[in-house]
């Protein structure tokens, strides 16, 4: 379902989305709709919230429509009238909803005059703003607040760059249903073998509870006040998927709520206790330039590491594993590791390239936005970076701590040096903290004058910010458009051009430093550039606007979005279909675990190796849990992502919600993801599928999760995927 369309079926047809067998008798009434407000751009006029102010002199805009008006706040006015009988008839009076779509970036909403919801923080809250523009505007509100007669809706609106405003959908206020009052739930723990069923009401209810999974049902009895959760903790086996069903039926309107639920599952197998590579086969650099690669192995520590052909220049630590030096001719250098450890050895290989190309397999490790968004400090990017080594994810290849927006002091120096604000006292220092254990530090910057978060850009400074940045010991640079944007609306007719000139004068920066820095653009994919981002020596170029956790979210990025860009990709340049939204995020808010379902996770996980998409977390690594762990932590997975063959999937066939991606690799093999986009599970034929699919007839098949030969027959469960590493048959 598209965003927000859940909560306009509800309101407007008072159908049951969850379908209970038993007859219900009450019939709310039809939701009431605007489509337009009475609007003020500018700072709020004193009264604007009283119902005698006159709004006459105020324009009326449409909603959904956006607005102009970078760093400004905006008033909307709505009168209403409720029906007779609107609150009376309804199954549950005492509260009335309020659904107003979604707002670019935050809100304050008041019902004559009583404010009824806040959504993000404002600057006149003091401290960071936080937007809250992926948050949907749903407040359930007493209905005593209603008065008769004319009631009035205000909005107050702050807007942090470029287009404001209500967005998605109309306002609709409507009566509330048993589902907008309770909360059905399955509480994880992170370990993907059990699972705290719960219900609770915003009401005082007497009902039934029911929750069935593997056939069999069970039924309880409960009464709840508002303040009381009922529970039922349920266990299985965690190595394949589950489905429960659970239900609440309430004893005197007779209305049911149902939910099905996939709790995380693990289907990774535990990484041998021996030392296992899990490494690229390629590295480049460039000639001179410093190098720090940390030798990817999993295993027990403690580890003893011993390299066979380095070049001239280049050093081992045998005992952390991490590889340092550079190296001054180019050319190709095979290089073959070995460890040990008290279970026994292993060994991998890797070709360090030095040329002219960096990132020759997609960049890995973590960002900071989806999780701490605005509210960052170098004390949590320091937890997030010493969790990478000790989960053991710095084991599989992320190796990138990158800082986001909201490292920047609030004033350049006299002679033009950006330091950092008191958030962040020493980059320079936590730059040579993560070098020490083979990790690579990353930074964020805008062309612009400003960064999205309103921090100051590089506009004006590129060199002075990338001497900067060299000094610190930077290595992956994101430079995101944001703040530009101003620029590029004054110009006439801005095209394609103009949005190369600001990415080329950074690249010419950066490719005077005598260190290598990962170029990533973050340009929303405006003006195609997926067309000219290697012109500008990037590495990675995003494809997408921001993406978040929803299913519709990933749809729209990744199935949708990518098709047709995968003649772009390759060694050394990367589509970038943005962050991995697994574990916990928050994007500065308050964490909370992904709404994605565990099926859904897979699917995203999937896709993204298939694309060869960077592979960045964007989740809190303080407290990992084993299902994000054994999502992060597959190395045949990863290795499709980090082929050396750089060859990026598209979808080659599709029929009734499902749909096959596939990519060559490197050993002749080919990977491919049987995705089931539906809302109801599907059962193949594997290999037949992927004949139908015009791959050919398939000689061997490899479940790459279950980390076994596929079986024959496979049942996708909705929104799920089965990926597979396969070879054709010889003809």
């Amino acid at each position: 379902m598209s965003r927000g369309l859940r909560a306009l079926l509800t309101l407007l047809t008072g159908v049951l989305l969850y379908s209970c067998d038993a007859p219900v008798s009450y019939v709310e009434p039809e939701a009431l709709v605007f489509e337009e407000a009475r609007f003020h751009l500018g700072d709020a006029p004193e009264g604007w919230m009283t119902p005698d102010f006159d709004d006459s002199a105020w324009e009326t805009m449409a909603i959904p429509q956006k607005w102009q008006g970078e760093g400004m706040y905006a008033q909307y006015r709505i009168r209403f009238t409720l029906p007779e009988g609107f609150v009376t008839t309804a199954p549950y009076p005492q509260i009335v909803v309020f659904d107003l779509s979604y707002i670019d970036d935050c809100d304050e909403s008041y019902l004559n005059g009583v404010r009824i919801g806040k959504s993000g923080t404002m600057p006149h809250d003091g401290g960071i703003p936080q937007s809250a523009w992926d948050a949907h505007r749903l407040y359930h509100v007493d209905a005593s607040l209603l008065q008769e007669g004319e009631n009035l809706l205000t909005l107050l609106v702050w807007n942090r760059r470029t287009r404001g405003g209500i967005y998605d959908g109309p306002i609709r206020i409507g009566m509330a249903r048993l589902e907008d009052l309770t909360t059905l739930s399955c509480g994880e723990d992170g370990d993907g073998d059990h699972c705290l069923l719960s219900v609770s009401c915003e009401l005082p209810v007497k009902g039934v509870f029911r929750f069935e999974t593997k056939g069999k049902t069970r039924k309880k009895s409960v009464k709840l006040d508002t303040s009381e959760v009922f529970s039922q903790e349920i266990h299985y086996d965690g190595g394949e998927p589950v489905q429960v069903k659970v239900s609440f039926r309430d004893s005197r309107t007779g209305m049911c709520v149902e939910r099905d639920f996939t709790p995380k599952y693990c289907l990774t197998p535990p990484a041998p206790k021996e030392p296992r590579y899990n490494g690229p086969a390629v590295l480049g650099a460039r000639p001179g330039s410093p190098i720090i690669f940390r030798l990817p192995f999993s295993g027990l520590r403690p580890m003893t590491f011993q390299a066979n052909g380095l070049p001239d220049g280049l050093t081992l630590d045998t005992e952390n594993g991490v590889l340092r030096g550079s190296v001054a001719k180019a050319g190709d250098y095979p290089i073959r590791w070995t460890a040990e450890n008290t279970a026994g050895s292993g060994s991998g290989a890797l070709t360090l390239k030095v040329g002219s190309k960096l990132a020759l397999t997609p960049p890995m490790g973590w960002n900071s936005w989806n999780c701490w968004g605005l509210d960052i400090s170098q004390g949590k990017v320091f937890s997030s970076a010493d969790a990478l080594i000790n989960s053991g994810l710095a084991d599989y290849g992320y190796c990138y701590v990158n800082i986001d927006d909201a490292w920047q002091g609030a004033a350049r120096s006299a002679d033009g040096t950006l330091e950092p604000n008191e958030q962040f006292p020493d980059i320079a220092g936590l730059g040579e903290w993560l070098h020490e254990r083979g990790l690579r530090l990353g930074i964020y910057s805008s062309p612009g004058e400003l960064t999205c978060g309103g921090y100051l850009g590089s506009l004006g400074f590129e060199q002075k910010d990338a001497d900067t940045w060299n000094a610190w010991g930077v290595d992956y640079l994101k430079y995101d458009l944001c703040g530009y944007r101003t620029i590029l609306d004054k110009l006439p007719k801005a095209g394609r051009k103009d949005h190369i000139f600001p990415y080329r004068k950074m690249e010419k920066c950066l490719r005077k430093q005598p260190r290598d820095i990962c170029y990533s653009l973050c340009q929303y994919g405006l003006e195609k550039v997926w067309q000219w981002g290697a012109d500008v020596d990037a590495n990675l170029w995003r494809t997408t606007g921001d993406i978040t956790d929803t299913w519709a979210s990933v749809l729209r990025i990744g199935f949708n979005l990518q098709r047709g860009l995968a003649a772009y990709a390759g060694p050394g340049h990367w589509n970038d279909p943005d962050m991995l939204v697994i574990g916990k995020v928050g994007w500065g808010e308050g964490l909370r675990e992904s709404r994605l379902s565990a099926d859904e996770q897979y699917s995203h996980l999937s896709l993204w190796a298939l694309l060869a998409a960077p592979m960045i977390i964007g989740c809190d690594l303080a407290q990992p849990d084993r299902f994000t762990l054994n999502l992060l932590c597959n190395h045949e997975v990863i290795a499709v992502d980090q082929d050396p063959l750089g060859q990026a999937a598209d979808c080659v066939w599709e029929q009734d919600g499902l749909q096959v991606w596939t990519r060559q690799l490197a050993d002749g093999s080919f990977a491919a993801g049987l995705f089931n986009l539906s809302d109801t599970e599907k059962t193949l034929d594997v290999r037949q599928s992927l004949a139908d699919a015009g791959l050919g007839a398939v000689a061997s098949c490899r479940d790459l999760w279950r980390q076994k030969d596929a079986p024959a027959s496979f049942t996708i469960p909705t929104h799920g995927v089965l990926f597979v590493k396969y070879r054709k048959n010889e003809e």
